[in-house]
């Protein structure tokens, strides 16, 4: 018989509940690893699905940009989770207005997979559990127009009216980076927007659809007239100059200041020769060409004259078909007309005419000296070139064929008048145009060069100069005084090297103007149509089609590119309009104004100006005053400036969406906001 002590059996039972023990503790280690393994399952799944959650959300978010149907929500998020590996999740989409501020929209996006326990149904467990993740991404913000209205500086005010100033933009907005601050009578836009800063009202009115500020709405609380808290909202708004990058306006630009120098003029070859006079007592060399009292006629041929003198009283005709050359002057006393027929004809030492002198066809060439002419006088067809200062006045006239026409200088006044017919005009040392007189020149280039004073082209009050198409270059400025009228034909590129300074009426033939300057209008008074009795043509009444009556200045399809300032002052009445498309040679699109001056631009004294296009002045400060008026009429408008301040009962307004990419979409950007 075999037993055990009492002790050893109390051992073995122990040795039995510690193998119990381990047992039970190794199943609980083994599910609480598998467990682990099963829950870092789930983590990595849901890394992934919140990565295919941002897509659908963003992707969901452009889908609705194309045509803002929520309907395109859920199958767009659910497409993107499908090509991202989750052909089997749970897609869930929600619209979520006044998120996250009012007036705003977003689309929330929830993936959800289930994941299955694997490891742990060696300890009995089994089936899956759900893992999810979510995206938001904003829709639409507050509505977003661009601006008509642009004001770039971030410090102080951007936009300012005070006393009864007024802007008014229906169909766009009123943008700047800075504050925004209403002392005036009223601001309405669709939008009114402070990119960085604050917007304030005092006593005044804001008008808009919506109000978007960075950092605070001021308004006084009894003062009820501005849009409802629910169109207002706290949200910075990305704003840019739309025009900052334009390669057009930088290669504009970079032509300031070039011209095209007027052709260069020489003096006639004009040998010695006797003298010639013609008189009652007519020196020997000329009597035997008498032909009754007081009368003479030379036949066709070759003359070589030293001086030729025609005495008071006395008719002197030149047959056609001679060449005449004169080395001392022509010298043409009262009474006396003087006539060359068809030939060519080169004169040195001057020409002073105290009657009218008629040149027939062919080439008259005048060295240096002074041309003074009186009465009714001609030039053939044929080239002209008068190295000399053409001077006519008391009521005198010349006219001048087809043909090429060069000057040194000249100098109209007197009630006086000069016209050319088509051909190319070279001036060396400018045009002057006195009260009552005229200047009218035929289709061709023009090549302007500047008077010592600077200016190329100056008219006095009532003084007149009418272009027609043709190339146009200045090598000075332009002064007009109050009651002139000066006419631009068509052209791709205008070049002016100096201020155009306008106090009278002008037209603007379509094309680029490069001013190498200020431009600035005054006065006012004298508007178009206007009927000139020296080519029985009339001006002004309409322009490309568009009218331009009872304007001063005018001009359309025009882009104007300039160094300096565009000022507008007196009661001058403005109507400019740019080319759309930029269509218009040497235009660029909607482009009407652009400079890159600092120089502070003033609008006031009470001109009124109709705009069509962008005035691009983007490091000028605007200052609207006086009354002035500045609108659209129907057209589209915009203004972008450094600051626009508007004062003193002036209006400024605009009809129009605004320009393309003009700023303020920063809150409709697509972007994950949780």
């Amino acid at each position: 018989m075999t037993w055990s002590h009492p002790i050893e059996h109390i051992a073995g039972n122990r040795r039995g509940t510690v193998a119990v023990i381990a047992a039970m503790s190794l199943s609980i280690l083994v599910g609480m690893s598998a467990m682990a393994v099963d829950v870092n399952r789930g983590l990595q799944q849901r890394v992934v699905n919140q990565r295919v959650a941002d897509i659908a959300a963003l992707g969901a978010a452009i889908a609705y940009h194309a045509d803002e149907n929520e309907a395109i929500l859920a199958p767009a998020a659910r497409d993107l989770a499908r090509v991202n590996g989750l052909a089997d999740a749970t897609i869930e989409t929600t619209m979520l207005n006044d998120t996250p501020g009012p007036g705003m929209k977003a689309v929330r996006v929830t993936v959800t997979t289930r994941v299955p326990i694997l490891i742990a149904r060696g300890i009995g467990l089994g089936g899956s559990y759900p893992v999810g993740a979510s995206a938001t991404a904003l829709l639409k913000g507050p509505e977003s127009v661009p601006p008509c209205i642009l004001g770039l500086s971030g410090s102080g005010d951007a936009i300012s009216t005070s006393g009864g100033a007024t802007i008014d933009a229906p169909d766009c907005a009123v943008a700047g980076i800075g504050n925004v601050a209403n002392g005036g009578s009223r601001i309405g836009a669709k939008n009114i927007v402070s990119g960085a800063g604050s917007i304030t009202n005092q006593y005044g009115t804001l008008a808009a659809d919506a109000i978007r500020y960075a950092v605070d709405f001021v308004n006084p609380s009894w003062n009820g007239n501005v849009p409802a808290a629910d169109k207002r909202t706290r949200v910075a708004t990305t704003l840019s100059d739309p025009l900052r990058d334009n390669a057009d306006i930088a290669a504009a630009r970079a032509a300031i200041g070039a011209f095209d120098a007027p052709d260069p003029i020489a003096d006639p070859v004009t040998p010695a020769g006797e003298d010639w006079v013609f008189g009652y007592s007519p020196s020997a060399n000329v009597s035997s060409y008498r032909r009754g009292n007081g009368k003479f006629f030379v036949p066709a041929g070759n003359y070589t004259i030293g001086t030729l003198r025609v005495e008071g009283g006395v008719n002197v005709d030149f047959a056609a078909g001679s060449t005449i050359t004169i080395a001392r002057g022509l010298a043409v006393g009262g009474g006396s007309p003087l006539a060359f027929g068809d030939g060519n004809i080169r004169i040195n030492g001057g020409v002073a005419a105290g009657s009218a002198v008629t040149f027939g066809d062919g080439d008259v060439s005048i060295g240096s000296g002074t041309v003074s002419l009186t009465g009714t006088n001609r030039i053939g067809d044929g080239r002209v070139s008068i190295n000399a200062d053409l001077n006519i006045g008391g009521g005198s006239t010349l006219t001048i064929g087809r043909g090429n026409h060069a000057f040194r200088s000249i100098t109209i006044g007197g009630g006086s008048w000069i016209r050319a017919g088509n051909g190319n005009t070279d001036v060396v040392a400018g045009i002057a145009v006195g009260g009552g007189s005229a200047l009218v020149l035929g289709a061709g280039a023009y090549r302007i060069g500047r008077a010592a004073g600077g200016q190329a082209i100056a008219l006095s009050g009532s003084g007149v100069m009418l272009m027609a198409d043709g190339t146009f270059s200045a090598g000075g400025s332009i002064t007009t005084e109050g009651g002139s009228r000066l006419v631009f034909g068509r052209t791709t590129n205008h070049r002016i090297n100096g201020d155009l300074r306008v106090a009278g009426a002008v037209l603007f033939g379509a094309g680029r103007y490069t001013i190498a300057g200020d431009f600035v209008n005054g006065t006012g008074g004298t508007t178009w149509p206007y009927h000139s009795p020296v080519n029985n043509q009339n001006y002004g009444q309409s322009l490309e089609g568009v009218s331009t009556s009872d304007f001063d200045m005018a001009g359309v399809d025009v882009t104007f590119v300039l160094s300096g300032v565009v000022n507008l002052n007196g009661g001058a009445k403005t109507k400019l309009l740019a080319s759309p498309t930029g269509s218009t040679p040497g235009t660029i699109a909607s482009v009407l104004i652009d400079s890159a001056t600092t120089v502070a631009t003033t609008w006031g004294g009470g001109s009124n100006s109709v705009f069509s296009g962008a005035v691009h002045i983007p490091r000028s400060d605007v200052t609207i005053s006086g009354g002035n008026s500045t609108q659209s009429a129907g057209q589209c408008f915009v203004l972008i400036a450094n600051r626009v301040t508007a004062t003193g009962g002036s209006t400024t307004g605009s009809t129009c969406v605004g320009l393309p990419g003009g700023g303020g979409n920063g809150p409709n950007k697509i972007e994950l906001i949780r």
